[in-house]
């Protein structure tokens, strides 16, 4: 709370004294001449007193000045109205401590509410932050102006004065009074904006109870980092990108210890986390990396041999297409006839990609030797499917010029069940699902009447039922989407 009082005011402690100690009590000579008097004097003592007065009467004039005073007040005029007045000095004193206990309250509680404000503005720099801080300066202006009111009207009346009259002690005890109201209004004020900051403060202090282990957090995943890459180094691997990306975090470090006061809360503990996680990852893969060298190895191995393998599989490719294009029309083997020359080109390729892998290992350049091995690994697929796809045509060609009515009959077998299925619960079937399966067995049929013939293609009439059964297959599953999951009969 700030005030500037045109005279020095009495400090809180002061101000808080019980009324009882703060009154002025009466002086030693009065208190004397009180206990002295009698309570009630009698007759000759009130004769006694007329004549002193008579004698004071022949006394000179200056004399008389000097004496009067004392028989009258008994040392001082205030006697006269002591019970009012010190009635009067002690309601004012009363009122003074009240309007102090009132400003003490105001400006703790500002106090404190500054305290809210700074940790909401430390975190905060959303709109209603904003307005919580312009508010607050507005309570801030509005506290000033009720301060400066009770610190004047504490400066304007002595209570201590020993002439203090009786007028004066109503007046000050009005004033004191008025202050301590318009301090309490205030801080009535400040509580309700008080209580209005619950959300922010309540986010504010949430992100501010984050901060601290957050950051070391970070710290301690740095530390680990550290130590597992120099476990890795130990082991001879050098692993210098793990190193580059941890020597990266180092700048991110130094922010982190220069504090939130210097970068703000929310960007420190974002950069926390960040940190926190980009050293775990260094951490985790720096303990993999041995892991990770001895499985690039084995599949350098594996790979090799594979490669290997498939130069054998593929010298077999050509017997297997000489005897498909001995039996069968050139429909059922034309599209394999570079099968070899493909097989035997991929799997040099593939032996290029593994010396070039096996060099990135040499080189401990890990992520070139995973990406080599992966495109190594690809190509040995394609071929391994090429050359399977001849001798898988010619089983399955043998298989259907054998017996082509098995075939027949588990692709009708497919569209009588799919037409069971539409027909359940039904008197007619709905021509979105009988439409395809009418085509089905029309389809079916010609690919059945193509075998007629002296040289059959055997391989159109495989994949035309291999067709055919793809179609029924998406119309039982229309129906039981459309039936919620129903089964056929």
């Amino acid at each position: 709370m700030t005030a500037t009082p045109s005279q020095p005011y009495t400090p809180f402690e002061s101000c808080a004294q019980p009324a009882a100690a703060t009154i002025r009590r009466p002086r030693a000579a009065e208190e004397e001449a009180a206990r002295r008097r009698p309570a009630r004097p009698s007759r000759p003592g009130v004769r006694a007193a007329v004549r002193d007065l008579a004698g004071l009467a022949l006394l000179p004039l200056p004399l008389l000045g000097l004496a009067v005073p004392g028989a009258f007040a008994g040392g001082g005029t205030r006697r006269w109205f002591g019970g009012r007045a010190e009635s009067q000095r002690a309601e004012a004193q009363a009122a003074k401590d009240a309007a102090a206990a009132a400003f003490y309250e105001l400006d703790t509680a500002q106090r404190d509410l500054r305290i809210s404000i700074e940790t909401i503005t430390a975190v905060d720099d959303s709109p209603a932050a904003r307005r919580a801080v312009a508010g607050f300066e507005a309570l801030g202006r509005r506290i000033d102006e009720v301060s400066h009111t009770y610190i004047q009207a504490v400066d304007a009346h002595d209570l201590d004065r020993d002439d203090l009259e009786t007028s004066a002690a109503a007046r000050a005890r009005t004033d004191l009074n008025k202050a301590k109201d318009e301090l309490e209004r205030v801080k009535q004020e400040l509580d309700r904006f008080t209580d209005g900051l619950g959300p922010l403060l309540g986010k504010a202090e949430t992100q501010l109870a984050r901060l601290a282990p957050a950051v070391e957090r970070a710290r301690q995943a740095l530390l680990a980092a550290t130590n597992a890459l120099d476990a890795t180094r130990a082991a001879g691997l050098r692993a210098d990108d793990l190193a580059a990306r941890l020597a990266a975090l180092g700048p991110e470090l130094t922010k982190l210890n220069q504090g939130a006061g210097q970068h703000g809360v929310p960007e420190t503990l974002e950069r926390a986390e960040r940190v926190a996680r980009d050293a775990e990852g260094v951490r985790a893969e720096a303990e993999r990396l041995p892991e990770r060298a001895a499985e690039i190895d084995r599949r350098l191995v594996s790979l090799r041999t594979r490669a290997q393998a498939l130069t054998t599989r593929s010298d077999q490719v050509e017997p297997v297409l000489s005897e498909l294009r001995r039996r069968f029309t050139a429909a059922c083997w034309q599209d394999l006839q570079h099968v070899p020359e493909q097989a035997a080109e991929s799997v040099r390729q593939a032996e290029r990609r593994l010396a070039e892998a096996r060099a990135a290992r040499e080189e401990q350049r890990w992520p070139d030797a995973t990406a080599l091995l992966s495109t190594v690994r690809a190509l040995l697929n394609t071929t391994d499917e090429a050359v399977s796809a001849a001798g898988d045509r010619l089983r399955r060609l043998n298989e259907v010029s054998k017996d082509p009515q098995r075939e027949i009959e588990r692709t009708r077998f497919a569209i009588r069940d799919a037409q069971r299925l539409a027909m359940t619960g039904r008197t007619t079937p709905d021509p979105r699902h009988a439409r395809p399966l009418d085509d089905s067995v029309a389809r079916l049929e010609r690919a059945v009447a193509g075998l007629e013939g002296r040289h059959p293609d055997y391989w159109h009439f495989l994949t035309e039922t291999e067709a055919v059964r793809r179609t029924v297959a998406d119309v039982v599953a229309r129906i039981r989407e459309e039936r919620g999951g129903g089964t056929g009969a």
